[in-house]
């Protein structure tokens, strides 16, 4: 069914406005916009990865068109942890304002400042921590402690005179955290008791059963590759997955291997991580890259980005040999990593063409090289008994997954009418404990292609699209526009055909019947004659060859 985009009112006095304008069915760029009293709180601002079918594109931000005209009403933006679904996009938002109050845990800043030193701004931080209160314009906010597959990972409790929300950020129930660092289900029990009004919970795993392996649980799998593994050893992973890369350091330094980090945000964010005492590298075991050339290759571990076949990473770039290191037969390729959707082929791709290469490749469909970040269903069933949420929104997910946890809270009791399966732009307002749907606005994607921020548009890639799989041809035609006699052409000139150019001498006939047709009917105008020959071309083409290409006529005045 097609959205309804519906403009929401004015926000009535002591009310409090939830809006989502990322992370609803889908994957990435998560945002969440809460108003009150003429004040905005952003909790999270990520980006979202493109797929292949939006070719050139880099990134995708959040739209920001409801909040652009209403900065100076921002009193900060809090984030709940350090992935760049959820804090890629702050260095686009702040080039809007600078000094937007950035609010998050020790970790969670310093790889934000990291990538905000990138961009050259440099900006306002509110350092909180597990336990802390923190009151931001009319927003008190509490920080709770949640596992994830990033240290530090926080939920906010956001109070108001309007009410009172609980928003998850992404976690996990994991019993053995390898930091110690426990969800806090005490404190969501809490706040239930007190009165939650609207929860917004992490969808990702929700159509899993049961509940998610601890992260120990992939070390003896590692311990075991690594062990038996003749040559090298590649582990490719998430540049921000701490407890990955720890279990792979200390997997390694049992194995009698060195460890090197490869790829520029694996570098900067270990490096953070080891600084700020989050990563722990066994003694002696990191070695710099260019000093790990001169020890042999079976006591070697490359801890690796391009997990998701991204086609600069380090990983990519082995498989077209465009890497320093050589992959080949003996070596041993692991990816330690979920496969995000969109993504699939890309990773397949780089499965298949390390398998050539002669790589042995271990990933997640073959053995438990990985576990989630995120809570399925169980664990799920387990939050919504302890908070006894009032309403609740299912974010962070595709529509398989917001739809599967919003049937988790309605079995545990939440009324049916009370939980919303919403889309980007979705808005909530809250009053007396009751939540109600009053707008949708019409959210779009903001494509960062280059240097260029939004001047993408979806009619841009589907040019694109039709360039990569369909091909291009241009017609020149020089007519005497008072007889529409063609005086020289046409002259037919394609790319991404497999026929020579001599096919097109079919269609010129066709063609020049169709200019001196649009004489007789006193047809002056360039334009409408250029149409004109984009349409004969366009017809012969798809009949004859069945492809609809990008055609370019030119139809010049004599």
């Amino acid at each position: 069914m097609p959205k309804v985009i519906r403009t929401p009112p004015e926000l009535p006095p002591g009310t409090l406005r939830v809006t989502p304008i990322g992370g609803l069915g889908e994957i990435g760029r998560n945002m969440t916009c809460f108003e009150f009293e003429g004040k905005i709180l952003i909790v999270d601002c990520g980006v979202l990865f493109p797929e292949e079918r939006q070719p050139g594109v880099d990134l995708i931000l959040p739209d920001f068109s409801p909040i652009v005209n209403r900065l100076d009403d921002v009193v900060g933006v809090m984030l709940t942890h350090g992935h760049e679904d959820h804090i890629g996009a702050v260095p686009y938002l702040l080039r809007l304002r600078a000094d937007i109050p950035v609010i998050g845990s020790r970790l969670t800043l310093a790889l934000t400042q990291a990538k905000l030193q990138e961009h050259g701004i440099v900006p306002v931080t509110i350092l909180v921590a597990e336990g802390d209160h923190e009151q931001v314009g009319p927003f008190a906010l509490e920080f709770i402690s949640v596992n994830h597959s990033i240290p530090d990972s926080l939920a906010v409790a956001i109070t108001t005179p309007g009410g009172t929300v609980l928003h998850t950020g992404d976690f996990k129930l994991d019993q053995l955290p390898l930091d110690g660092r426990l969800t806090d289900l005490a404190e969501f029990g809490r706040l239930g008791r007190e009165g939650i009004d609207l929860l917004l919970v992490d969808s990702t795993n929700a159509d899993v059963p049961g509940f998610t392996p601890h992260e120990r649980a992939i070390r003896p799998v590692l311990d075991h590759v690594i062990r038996r593994a003749p040559r090298r050893v590649i582990v490719a992973s998430f540049s921000s997955h701490v407890h990955r890369v720890q279990q792979v350091l200390d997997s390694a330094g049992d194995n009698g291997r060195r460890v090197t980090f490869l790829g520029r945000s694996m570098v900067r964010n270990m490096g953070i991580a080891i600084r700020l005492g989050y990563l722990h590298p066994p003694e002696g075991v990191l070695v710099d890259f260019k000093r790990s050339g001169g020890i042999p290759g079976n006591e070697m571990v490359y801890m690796t980005t391009g997990s998701q076949g991204e086609p600069m990473a380090v990983l990519s770039r082995m498989v077209s040999r465009e890497h320093e290191i050589v992959v080949g037969p003996g070596d041993t390729v692991i990816m330690a990593s979920s496969l995000i959707p969109g993504n699939e082929s890309a990773i397949y791709r780089i499965i298949d063409g390390l398998t050539k290469l002669g790589a042995h490749v271990v990933h997640k469909g073959n053995a438990l090289v990985h576990v989630s970040g995120h809570a399925s269903a169980g664990s799920l069933l387990f939050v919504y008994n302890i908070a006894k949420p009032r309403n609740v929104l299912p974010v962070h997910g595709e529509f398989r997954h917001l739809s599967a946890n919003a049937e988790l809270a309605i079995e545990t009791g939440v009324p049916a009418e009370n939980v919303f399966i919403g889309e980007d732009g979705i808005v909530l307002d809250i009053r007396n404990g009751r939540v109600t749907q009053v707008g949708q606005l019409d959210i779009g994607y903001v494509f960062v292609d280059g240097s260029t921020v939004g001047e993408i548009t979806e009619a841009d890639l589907k040019d694109r699209r039709i360039l990569a799989q369909e091909g291009f041809i241009s017609v020149i035609v020089v007519v005497e526009v008072a007889t529409g006699v063609v005086l020289v052409g046409p002259e037919i000139h394609a790319k991404g055909f497999a026929e020579d150019d001599s096919v097109f001498d079919e269609v010129k006939p066709l063609i020049i019947a169709a200019l001196a047709e649009a004489a007789r009917n006193d047809v002056r105008d360039m334009h409408a004659l250029s149409q004109i020959v984009r349409r004969v071309v366009g017809r012969w083409v798809s009949s004859t060859f069945h492809r609809q290409p990008m055609i370019v006529p030119l139809v010049i005045e004599a």
